[in-house]
């Protein structure tokens, strides 16, 4: 298992130090969350499968698993349910997304309290909602009207939440004036370096938009959030929005890094300008409406992505489903009719498949069982490669 340590050292090479010991921790508490921090593992392993090579190719967000969908405030600021990272985005096999989001599942079990036959059950409810909302050659959106159980909870929290309040969860009001609260969980300090480069930044844009006096920045931090891109430069930002203290903005700037798919991939990407262009392109094209804020920028020379901060909490709470299995599968009714949304509103975009072909493929069953059994020996072999990483990681090898 050296290989698959080398592995983990090389791709996290060059990393904020303090925040990548954060992520290295962090994987070591489950197999599980060793998934969500090895994309590149996953995809350096994934078994040569039909299901995996003949599938129509089309644009896939590249790290589907279930904690990357979540509600967000879209451009014209209403609350919508969809995947919500796309960093790894890239044309590929449709089925590549759903064999990591079943592999995701498998993992998840322990977590979720389910046993295997409830396991098997959910991963069936996924790929039959995915492959009937594909078969219908309509694509469709979640929002607060249409949802159901744990996904309208999240999004009718989410109508209800007050700016100031939200603000509050984040920020501390010293006088009259906001600042972020570095708490070492979601917000680090910025140098003084960090935070003059991206005020200069913020105020190079905000000369591009029409309101400029939005963009005026009251404060800078790290942020940390997620598993995958922890130590990837990435700041939280508070701008003065639409009035202080209680309309700030908080913006999310983070550093786009190349996908960890397109090694692996012998389909034929397009010559993006850079890789925020990429995620931001595919997010644009796969989302029914876009982040708010969302813009691909260069600061000093480097990629970055550019949007309106989206809290990690704003998640669907799967632990809430207080032993009523038919809560857990309406959310992976949802999620699969997401993916298949997601796709035909793609389709025909920059080579990926036509409707017509992604429909035929909803259409057929013969590729679902191989699908289910390839997600099985990935989920297997995922625990294996956090087994070996657990052993190192409590012998130091990480330090």
């Amino acid at each position: 298992m050296n290989d698959i340590l080398a592995s983990i050292q090389a791709f996290n090479r060059g990393r904020d130090p303090e925040r990548l010991a954060m992520k290295f921790r962090k994987m070591r508490t489950d197999p599980f969350v060793f998934l969500r921090g090895t994309c590149h593992l996953f995809y350096e392993h994934l078994p040569a499968l039909d299901v995996l090579a003949k599938a129509p190719v089309t644009w896939v967000c590249g790290d589907l698993h279930l904690e990357n969908f979540g509600s967000y405030k879209g451009d014209n600021r209403l609350a919508y349910f969809d995947i919500n990272d796309f960093d790894e985005a890239a044309l590929a096999p449709c089925t590549w997304d759903l064999i990591r989001f079943l592999t995701s599942i498998r993992l998840g079990a322990d977590s979720l309290s389910i046993n295997e036959a409830e396991s098997d059950m959910l991963c069936r409810v996924f790929v039959d909602a995915y492959a009937a909302a594909l078969a219908t050659g309509k694509a469709r959106w979640v929002e607060r009207e249409t949802a159901c159980g744990l996904v309208r909870d999240l999004l009718v929290g989410l109508r209800e939440r007050s700016r100031s309040a939200f603000l509050d969860t984040r920020t501390d009001i010293k006088g009259k004036r906001r600042h972020i609260r570095c708490d070492g969980l979601k917000a680090l300090p910025a140098s003084d370096a960090q935070r003059t480069r991206i005020e200069a930044f913020v105020r190079a844009f905000a000369g591009t938009q029409p309101n400029p006096a939005f963009f005026e920045v009251l404060d800078v931090a790290r942020r940390v959030a997620g598993t995958g891109s922890l130590g990837v430069d990435r700041y939280i930002v508070l701008v003065e929005g639409k009035g202080s203290p209680a309309a700030n903005y908080l913006l999310d700037i983070k550093q786009a890094i190349p996908s960890a798919l397109v090694p692996h991939l012998p389909t034929t990407q397009p010559a993006w300008r850079s890789e925020a262009e990429r995620v931001v392109t595919v997010q644009g094209r796969m989302q029914a409406i876009a982040m708010a804020f969302l813009h691909p920028v260069i600061i000093d020379g480097q990629c970055y992505i550019l949007r309106g901060l989206q809290p990690s909490e704003d998640r669907v709470a799967l632990k809430h489903w207080n032993g009523k299995l038919r809560r857990l599968e309406d959310v992976l009714t949802t999620m699969g009719q997401v993916v298949a949304w997601d796709q035909l509103r793609c389709s025909g975009r920059a080579g990926s498949a036509i409707a017509d072909e992604l429909i035929d493929f909803g259409q057929q069953t013969a590729w679902r069982k191989e699908l289910l059994d390839g997600a099985t020996q990935c989920a297997a072999t995922t625990r294996s490669h956090w087994q070996a990483y657990a052993e190192a990681f409590d012998d130091g090898y990480f330090d």
